[in-house]
């Protein structure tokens, strides 16, 4: 906020000790990137291959969190956390497929900002579980968002977006009938229609973003721009980006040639010798979009009363390379590797700028955290915390108590330093080559954050008060998903390999 020059100081103290709800009623930008491993931010300082210089300029406008964490190590539980606030759980979402948001019975975060005087947008991925399309509430015009443009698909084509191909890529695959999951090669939906493009996705949703920011600058505006970069398949990039780094077109599976699970596994980690390379060039398009967001905001003169967060939706797929140094395991894990994102928060003029946190927040907290900078009550159903004391520096030690994860094979609970992990099933690690252990492991994140060693045995008494907390929590939720063994029905606890 700027003030005349000849202001009192004692009038301009006042100002700038008001509460951020005081103040204008701020735009909201809501980034969501996809499958973004925790290292792939180079203001991490972790990898020498991660150039996101726009992603690091936005985190030097704010603060970028080392302990934030998803509420799913997969994307359409996380993202049902996301848009109510709340532990997917509690509506009977916990692994793929479910109901998404259509058995939530409480406002999501569109609805209630729409209450606020919110018009409201939703550019990009959506996939919160099934049944999707108009007139169901997984649909974003049926929570609470004016505009929509996007796709409901798990899987977006980077390149090719038209009813066309799509029809082709179905025609051949009647040769070879065998389950591939759809390559969403078809149009985008704009609105309630659904429109053929060209171009790339990444940065079709990136010129939406900036003309529907354009159209609703005058008024505040809430923007959730799901870019379905760095998901799979990487390799679908630019004919230009490829000549010019020198990499393979890896090319789309063909079910004229050879089984998809053939094909799959040849494009993934360790068999692809261009695998990083493609994920980062991904990387280097989301990053560019965020950066042109930014220069529009700016230009537009808006940027001090525009409250933006990036987040990602879940831990790093190490099998697309996506790397989590110094963490342990990927998505479709409970491993830090497959829940701790990259967050990062920013309001200049509002904010404090170029901090770092490492205290322990959810995307639960973005509910609650939005709420009060649009000056708006907090429901009493979110599971989320206000982060503006934090942020502002009026309470450097506000964090989460206890956090907890449960699918369907895993379950977890962190209480400060401390974490317990239970294994009893196989999860996803057989189909998509991730390390899973099963077994019970108590895991102290201060001294061991790769999880390395196992602390069952030499601290029975943490284990049991995380697996009292755990157990309590899991009491709240539905019947259907209480029925899971607890860390003591294992005998012993096992020898790490």
């Amino acid at each position: 906020m700027k003030l005349p020059a000849t202001l009192p100081f004692s009038i301009s103290l006042l100002l700038f000790s008001l509460p951020v709800f005081s103040q204008p009623k701020p735009n909201i930008i809501l980034i969501i990137s996809d499958d973004q491993g925790y290292a792939d931010l180079s203001a991490m300082g972790i990898r020498d291959d991660v150039s996101t210089p726009n992603l690091d300029r936005l985190a030097s406008e704010g603060t970028r969190f080392r302990h934030a964490y998803a509420s799913s190590p997969i994307c359409n539980t996380s993202r049902c956390g996301i848009i109510t606030g709340a532990y997917q759980q509690r509506f009977g979402m916990q692994w793929y497929g479910g109901p998404g948001i259509s058995d939530w019975e409480n406002p999501t975060m569109a609805e209630l900002l729409k209450k606020a005087g919110y018009s409201n947008g939703y550019v990009g991925k959506v996939h919160y579980g099934s049944p999707n399309g108009p007139g169901t509430r997984n649909f974003p015009l049926e929570h609470g968002f004016d505009e929509f443009f996007g796709s409901e698909n798990a899987r977006i084509h980077y390149l090719i977006h038209n009813q066309e191909a799509i029809d082709a890529f179905d025609a051949a695959r009647s040769k070879n009938p065998e389950p591939s999951n759809s390559w969403g090669m078809g149009p985008f939906r704009d609105g309630e229609k659904e429109v053929d493009m060209e171009g790339m996705s990444t940065e079709i949703f990136g010129a939406k973003a900036r003309d529907f920011i354009s159209r609703n600058q005058e008024n505040p505006f809430f923007l959730y721009l799901s870019f379905n970069a760095v998901h799979n398949f990487t390799h679908q990039l630019p004919q230009e980006y490829l000549d010019r780094h020198g990499l393979e077109d890896y090319g789309d599976w063909d079910p004229a040639t050879e089984p998809y699970l053939d094909w799959y596994y040849r494009s993934r980690r360790p068999n692809n010798p261009d695998g990083r390379a493609h994920y980062l060039g991904q990387l280097h398009y989301l990053d560019q979009e965020v950066g042109r967001l930014l220069d529009h905001v700016d230009g537009l003169g808006i940027r001090e009363n525009t409250l933006i967060i990036y987040m990602g939706d879940n831990g790093g797929s190490r099998p697309i390379y996506a790397e989590n140094t110094p963490l342990r395991g990927s998505k479709f894990t409970l491993y830090e590797g497959g829940t701790r994102v990259p967050l990062i928060i920013s309001q200049p003029g509002t904010l404090p700028k170029n901090r770092v946190s490492d205290n322990v927040v959810s995307a639960f907290d973005l509910l609650p955290t939005m709420l009060t900078a649009a000056g708006e009550p907090i429901p009493d159903f979110t599971d989320g915390i206000d982060l503006m004391p934090l942020l502002t520096g009026k309470d450097s030690q506000l964090q989460h108590d206890v956090l907890y994860w449960k699918t369907a094979d895993e379950w977890s609970v962190r209480q400060g330093d401390w974490k317990l992990h239970t294994v009893h099933g196989e999860g996803a690690a057989p189909v998509e080559k991730v390390e899973l252990e099963q077994g019970v492991f108590l895991r102290n994140l201060r001294t061991d954050p790769s999880e390395k060693i196992n602390f069952a045995k030499q601290h029975p008494e943490i284990l049991a008060k995380l697996e009292g907390l755990h157990q309590a929590w899991i009491a709240t939720l539905p019947k259907s998903l209480s029925n899971i063994p607890s860390a003591t029905e294992w005998a012993e606890a096992p020898k790490e390999k």
